[in-house]
């Protein structure tokens, strides 16, 4: 049974073009998995791999490089919170800021909350340093926050 739908693997497919051979699109397809099953499995890789006339241990080696991607033993939360850990953010309190949201949530930085809401997690950079603190909630920066204002951001998204 395949892991991947027809629309998924369409949308791979589309990416073709845009680049200058197949192997360049493990990048893009695991986004695509990702974005949509919340998590790439190892059947997802050994069948991105062959739409991408590839091993599998290559789309292996490409998902790992990267820390933003998950396995389904490590699912996403509905809200994925990243807090930035930049030189600006730290100095304008994002280490306490993330270290009390790990109390708050409850969770540990890279885990997810109980009840599978929150995926908390810190990025090196988000590149709004004027905006410091600012954290990541779902693909959409926010800057300038506290302690209590991340938690009724990350309620109300």
């Amino acid at each position: 049974m395949a892991v991947l739908t027809e629309e998924i693997r369409n949308r791979i497919r589309a990416e073709f073009p845009k680049y200058p051979n197949r192997r360049a699109v493990t990048l893009p397809a695991l986004h695509i998995v990702h974005e949509a099953q919340r998590a790439v499995s190892p059947e997802a890789m050994k069948e991105i791999a062959e739409l991408l006339e590839l091993h599998p241990a290559e789309v292996a080696d490409t998902m790992s490089f990267y820390g933003f991607f998950r396995t389904p033993d490590r699912p996403l939360g509905t809200k994925r919170v990243w807090v930035c850990r930049s030189l600006s953010c730290m100095l304008r309190g994002g280490e306490e800021l993330l270290a009390d949201l790990t109390k708050r949530l409850n969770s540990n930085v890279g885990g997810t909350t109980a009840d599978g809401n929150v995926t908390l997690e810190f990025a090196e950079c988000l590149g709004a340093c004027e905006q410091a603190p600012c954290i990541l909630v779902n693909d959409e920066c926010h800057g300038n926050q506290t302690q209590d204002s991340v938690l009724k951001l990350i309620e109300n998204k």
